[in-house]
């Protein structure tokens, strides 16, 4: 028989929090689970790990040349997934015990949800809390757009049926991939919210991706829905986030010295975005942190590393 939860888990040579996750995921007081990890082409001491953890069919490893895309290496699991719904994970984060318990029976109790959040705590490497994340249920497209909810990757379960309607993650997104999945299914179906912190994400130097791909692929993210339709009530919140996004964008740049990529970006996000303010003011930003002097621009640099 199929199981009814699918985890996915998708890693990359984090062998130094991996364990971690998995062990969470076997701590589940919910049994009827099927475990599938894709392994994007890590290292030889991870492959070993991963090994000791094969077990079919409740344990599948599925193994992939390097891809450095999550979004691929998540849809080759989803494909192969067989449980009426599907929770997401990632390898360096944590869930608590009664996790999977509490959201499925709290989906079956909200049959006009489709998917499911927890509230979460942010934590540092070592698992010290720094903050926990409010949650919010119903339908939350608008607040998603206006970046005033954030829905942790690692607290999603969501029913297969819905995931098939909206499609699996973008892969031609490098980052912004599970913010793309959120936004196509909250235009679809209203999301129940598990007020407890069930789940635990850690934040630690060894993240995949850096801020420039990050704004870039948001942008992308944005002029998808704009073409889409999908919403057009908030279609001036979107212009606005993404007017928002290119000054960032182009600020990254100017930060890291790339002069022609922040005038390029400037260039081309000025027809749509001239009209909001936050667009100007970066602009400003970005040009005088571009044809600053050398030592100046070594200051904003050396800054926003610390930053980082």
């Amino acid at each position: 028989m199929s199981p009814l939860v699918s985890v996915i888990l998708p890693t990359f040579n984090r062998l130094q929090y991996l364990p971690d996750a998995v062990a969470s995921i076997f701590a589940q007081t919910f049994e009827d689970w099927e475990l599938l990890i894709a392994d994007d082409g890590s290292d030889a001491e991870t492959k070993a790990y991963l090994q000791t953890l094969d077990d079919p069919p409740r344990v599948r490893l599925i193994h992939l040349p390097h891809t450095g895309r999550p979004a691929v290496v998540r849809n080759t699991a989803l494909r192969q997934a067989r449980g009426e719904y599907v929770a997401f994970m990632d390898s360096d984060d944590i869930w608590m015990p009664r996790k999977l318990m509490i959201q499925i029976a709290s989906l079956r109790a909200h049959g006009d949800c489709g998917w499911s959040q927890t509230k979460f705590i942010l934590a540092d490497a070592g698992r010290k809390t720094t903050r926990e994340m409010p949650v919010v249920d119903g339908w939350i497209l608008g607040t998603l757009l206006n970046t005033d909810t954030v829905v942790a990757l690692p607290s999603v379960v969501a029913s297969r049926a819905l995931l098939d309607q909206v499609g699996g993650f973008d892969e031609d997104l490098v980052m912004c991939e599970d913010y793309d999945l959120w936004l196509r299914l909250s235009a679809r179906s209203q999301v129940d919210a598990v007020d407890e912190p069930l789940t635990i994400v850690r934040r630690h130097g060894e993240h995949y991706g850096n801020a420039a791909t990050s704004f870039r692929d948001c942008i992308r993210v944005l002029d998808k829905v704009l073409r889409s339709g999908a919403a057009a009530q908030h279609a001036s919140v979107v212009r606005k986030e993404r007017a928002k996004n290119s000054a960032r964008l182009a600020r990254c740049y100017a930060a890291y010295g790339d002069r022609q990529g922040a005038l390029r970006t400037l260039l081309s996000t000025a027809p749509s975005s001239w009209r909001h303010p936050e667009w100007w003011f970066g602009a400003l930003a970005t040009t005088a942190a571009a044809f600053a002097p050398e030592n100046v621009r070594k200051l904003v640099r050396k800054h926003k590393r610390r930053s980082n």
